[in-house]
């Protein structure tokens, strides 16, 4: 779908219908069905599900020629962070999975419309056919650069808070789906940096990529918020956790709340059929 989705469809689908199905877990699986959302088998293979996702993704992006396809499985991957902090079921985990959530929002889509802008200039998104771009289009180079970092995650950005949280929270019960999940943090860094180093900074010798233009002031406006926000959350997360913590703590409350409760109904239930049992006696 982003893939054939024109540049706005693309970065719709990024900020906005990639986070329904998640949000639905958030919102309506975890408070309505608690105890189900915590059965190991449930647990378990959400989890088992969320790392192959990371990582399988990760492998078919580091092999594709398409610029827009490279992004669009990153997004598959950043989901996959997503899943493995909701069902780590801890307030690290749900608000590392909130964090990423945001953060690909912001970063992915920044993305599309960065390779929108390039594929409009250029007429077309396999990395091959561009190079040294850095030269003539400093201001896109940077706002790329800025952008393909915190989609990877590097510390002092967006994306580090949330994987970091995730891991962090998945690292408490599930230490070796954890540990795998973190090779999707090294792959990404190994197939986004080569995208945009051959993009940017390769030998500029192509005719077409002398003529590509800089970035006009209206892209620059759309863009530098965008910038802002990946940078100030990672420097400064502690005002968008306070705001969300009072919302996760309470959902794991009710999940763990409800698990007790069906614990001590079995309990009851086992205790008075053996009272019965004995009285039949």
């Amino acid at each position: 779908a982003h893939v054939e989705a024109p540049t706005s469809g693309s970065v719709i689908l990024a900020a906005v219908l990639l986070k329904i199905g998640t949000y639905g877990f958030l919102r309506f699986l975890l408070p309505l069905f608690p105890v189900a959302a915590q059965h190991p088998v449930v647990v378990n293979t959400m989890l088992v599900l969320a790392v192959i996702g990371i990582i399988y993704t990760a492998c078919v992006a580091a092999v594709q020629s398409d610029a827009k396809k490279l992004v669009a499985y990153t997004s598959v991957a950043h989901m996959g962070f997503v899943v493995l902090g909701i069902f780590a079921l801890n307030v690290n985990g749900l608000q590392g999975g909130l964090v990423v959530m945001i953060s690909h929002g912001i970063s992915t889509g920044a993305l599309f419309l960065l390779l929108g802008m390039l594929s409009e200039r250029r007429h077309t998104r396999e990395i091959e056919e561009f190079g040294g771009i850095a030269r003539v289009a400093p201001w896109f180079a940077t706002a790329f650069v800025v952008t393909a970092l915190a989609s990877i995650g590097l510390p002092g950005t967006s994306g580090f808070v949330g994987e970091f949280l995730v891991l962090l929270g998945a690292f408490e019960d599930h230490k070796g789906l954890a540990l795998t999940a973190t090779l999707g943090v090294i792959l990404s860094a190994y197939y986004m940096l080569p995208m945009v180093q051959r993009i940017f900074f390769n030998p500029l010798e192509k005719q077409e990529n002398r003529e590509i233009r800089d970035l006009s002031k209206r892209e620059i406006v759309i863009l530098a918020p965008l910038c802002a926000l990946m940078i100030w959350i990672g420097w400064n997360p502690t005002p968008l956790l306070e705001r969300m913590e009072p919302s996760v703590r309470a959902v794991i409350e009710r999940v763990e709340g409800a698990t007790i409760e069906a614990r001590a109904r079995v309990e009851d239930e086992v205790n008075e059929g053996q009272i019965v049992d004995d009285g039949q006696e």
